[in-house]
């Protein structure tokens, strides 16, 4: 009979296991570890994020069921005390970097014209208990940390991630963001800064944001648009001469605005340096920005970003970036597999089937050693 993997050895080829051993080497990682080493933490981890595991001990004892298929993936059962010591101490910039490492090769295999490429900019909050208040204390009672993404929706994965505790503003960290010259950034008014804008526009990015609504715009041209259509105004001005009292705006150049009405009677105003394009493109560039709305919806509920395994900084750092390589997996794998092109439904149906010994590609086809129960369960979550 031939011999089959578990779906999660599947799942596990897809990560560079030689840059990931390197990084390891290079922070150290397993120095002096004698029980858990960096990999095994990692595919605990992973194993976590895949079954929907919520806590240390749903994890020690989900591998623990399944100890004689970890030695396919290079793991083995873990202890929870060692396993929790090595989230609070284990360095996070190998998991950071790793990820790193893993958005920028996803993304190189999907590179298209940068005029062609749009990207949206946004970050996400995560609620922390008064055990993380050392560090991520938020207000009275609150403590927390934010995910800040530039996500590629055409490829429908981010390309950057960076974690910061819940106080830093959404500017702050985009200024430390990786631009790339000439493509499209879609971002909303949590990045309103006429400095960083100038930055953008500097390197020829084109740029679309939301303008506040008590920002006045120097009126130079009105343009037409469409009767009926949902394009309110079409107008080309100045910015104000100053973002503040003692901040100077440094855009010289005219700036768009584009009035739209959206479908639940809201009016935006929505502002572009991109004096070119039609209004119509203006405003649906700016709709785009809420698939990253519906990503960190779908990490939020699938993966596990809401309930932390540590309470230290180390450990959320980690846990983070390995749900996201998690997430960077799973696409992969359903792009390597195309006879499932639902997201969620591959993703029920590698849940359903982790630990089972069968082909990705073959998940909506019960193997003859699948038990009836187990079969009528993978066809159900489809």
């Amino acid at each position: 009979m031939r011999h089959e993997n578990s779906v999660f050895h599947g799942l596990l080829k897809h990560v560079p296991w030689h840059q990931f051993d390197r990084l390891v080497e290079d922070h150290d990682a397993d120095a002096r570890v004698r029980r858990l080493s960096t990999k095994s933490q990692l595919v605990a981890l992973l194993y976590g994020q895949f079954s929907g595991a919520a806590s240390l001990r749903e994890i020690v004892t989900g591998l623990s069921s399944h100890a004689v298929r970890l030695y396919h993936v290079g793991a083995g059962p873990v202890r929870r005390s060692t396993f929790s010591d090595a989230n609070a101490q284990r360095p996070a910039a190998v998991f950071t970097e790793l990820l790193a490492i893993m958005m920028k090769q996803a993304h190189r295999s999907l590179r298209r014209k940068l005029a062609e490429t749009t990207y949206l900019i946004d970050a996400t909050s995560a609620r922390l208990n008064e055990r993380s208040a050392g560090w991520a204390r938020f207000s009275a009672g609150v403590c927390g940390a934010k995910v800040h993404v530039i996500y590629d929706a055409d490829a429908d994965r981010p390309i950057y991630a960076a974690v910061t505790t819940a106080k830093v503003n959404d500017i702050t960290a985009a200024k430390q963001m990786p631009i790339e010259p000439g493509a499209t950034y879609v971002f909303d008014l949590g990045y309103y800064d006429y400095a960083w804008w100038a930055e953008l526009d500097a390197v020829g990015c084109r740029i679309v944001t939301r303008f506040k609504s008590n920002t006045p715009l120097d009126l130079v041209e009105e343009l037409a648009v469409t009767a009926g259509s949902n394009i309110l105004s079409d107008r080309i001005g100045y910015l104000p001469a100053r973002q503040a009292r003692s901040r100077r705006n440094p855009i010289k150049d005219a700036v768009r605005e584009v009035r739209v009405v959206t479908e639940s009677g809201t009016e935006l105003r929505i502002l572009s340096n991109d004096l070119d394009a039609s209004a119509q493109e203006i405003a649906d560039l700016y709709r785009r920005r809420w698939a990253i709305e519906l990503f960190f919806r779908w990490i939020k509920q699938t993966l596990k970003i809401t309930r932390f395994v540590g309470t230290s900084e180390n450990a959320v750092r980690i846990q983070i970036a390995v749900a996201l390589i998690a997430f960077l997996l799973l696409r992969l794998a359903q792009a390597a597999h195309k006879n499932i092109p639902s997201p969620i439904v591959f993703t029920r149906l590698i849940r359903a089937n982790l630990m089972h010994r069968r082909p990705i590609d073959n998940l909506l086809h019960p193997s003859p050693s699948t038990s009836q129960d187990q079969r009528q369960m993978s066809l159900q979550l489809c």
